[in-house]
């Protein structure tokens, strides 16, 4: 399992496996699709599902062997740390509950994890978890996969340049409309299990999307959330869990904010986005149309840059596959994260040297920590009525 980089050299692929994602799974096809793009990743064992003829047929699909598919995943942990060909890292793609317990096993047998958000449903579980992966050394990454996008690793250098001058403020908002109507009561089973108090947590929109727009904040603007005040809701009548959150935030250095997640608002399909200022300039970016960095100095005509023109930051550069105007989406974002990991964790896991500056793009476990403490001080700040809570992690 070798490929050619783009000097020539040859290098070994990064071997994972996944659990969770099997057939009729949303997210776990889009991994599946993300981490095959630049090669650097072999798909070679997997617990898709925990029934075992699900198991069996969803890895015949996609090409893993039969004695590499397993139906329960600390099986597949033991296993697979006992070959000599076995997996490096494992890839968790399951309903929210279910990512500590698999994430602690394959710890435990040392094998580096790939989980995907949120970390944990409770903040007692995402501790464990930064105490774990430390204890064993291990690489410990977390999907927030929207870090990829190379006009959001363009706007977070900016920001670190010091081009909006001081941040005065911070906003991020994930909007969708796919459950407006009932669709979870009536057996849709992505919408069953994310509306579940069980499966999803203490909160369904702060955990399936918020996460990401308060990652997204945060990991551009460089600051972490102090404390919050929210306000959180359910508009369709008989849901168990929240469908929207409205959060003010007090972030680190002063600045102030909002988190807004929605998935009842008709008309918004996936409507991420972020708006930072200072108090020079401000930028704005959007998930519709990711290419593009709304960039306005204060007194001038604001500018469009564009991935890949004039003004592209080195780190935009070096996460483009494309010249500009030839479109790069949702799945090249992706695919820049599952590369940055394969980076760290092959590094990791020969001895090599890890690029702190490389590293820090790629959002890991204590990442993952703060977005779960945000939406436990978030539900708790609501069931307050909205008294400020503490949010920081650590």
């Amino acid at each position: 399992m070798v490929y050619a980089t783009s000097d020539g050299s040859a290098r070994q692929r990064l071997r994972v496996g996944m659990v969770g994602g099997g057939r009729n799974a949303f997210i776990g096809a889009v991994h599946r699709l993300a981490m095959r793009l630049d090669d650097q990743i072999a798909l070679v064992a997997g617990a898709l599902s925990s029934d075992a003829e699900n198991a069996a047929a969803s890895a015949a699909e996609i090409g893993i062997a039969p004695e590499r598919s397993y139906a329960d995943y600390r099986e597949m942990a033991q296993t697979e740390a006992a070959r000599p060909d076995g997996i490096e890292a494992v890839v968790i793609v399951t309903p929210n509950h279910l990512h500590a317990p698999i994430a602690t096993a394959f710890l435990e047998a040392g094998i580096d994890v790939i989980c995907d958000k949120p970390l944990s449903t409770t903040l007692t579980e995402a501790e464990a978890l930064v105490a774990l992966a430390k204890a064993k050394k291990r690489r410990f990454v977390v999907t927030l996969n929207n870090t990829g996008y190379a006009m959001v690793r363009q706007a977070r250098e900016m920001v670190a340049a010091g081009e909006l001058g001081r941040i005065v403020s911070v906003h991020g908002s994930y909007i969708q409309d796919w459950l407006t109507k009932p669709i979870d009561a009536e057996g849709q089973k992505q919408a069953e299990w994310r509306t579940d108090p069980a499966r999803a947590g203490q909160s369904a929109v702060l955990a399936d999307i918020g996460v990401h727009a308060f990652n997204l904040a945060s990991y551009i603007s460089g600051c972490e959330a102090e404390a919050v005040s929210a306000d959180l809701f359910t508009a369709v009548p008989g849901r168990r869990l929240d469908d929207n959150a409205h959060v003010l935030v007090r972030w680190t250095g002063g600045a102030r904010g909002t988190i807004l997640a929605s998935q009842t608002s008709p008309g918004h399909y996936n409507d991420l986005s972020v708006r930072i200022y200072g108090d020079r300039a401000g930028l704005e970016w959007s998930g519709a149309r990711p290419e593009e960095l709304r960039f306005s100095i204060y007194g001038e005509e604001s500018r469009t840059l564009v991935r890949g023109g004039h003004g592209s930051t080195a780190e935009s550069q070096r996460v483009s596959r494309m010249p500009a105007a030839h479109p790069e989406g949702y799945i090249e974002a992706f695919a820049n994260f599952y590369r940055d990991a394969a980076d760290i964790i092959r590094a990791h896991r020969s001895g090599g040297t890890v690029d702190p500056a490389r590293a820090a793009q790629v959002p890991d476990v204590v990442d993952g920590a703060r977005g779960v403490k945000f939406v436990a001080a978030a539900v708790g700040s609501n069931a307050a009525g909205g008294a400020w809570t503490a949010a920081r992690f650590g």
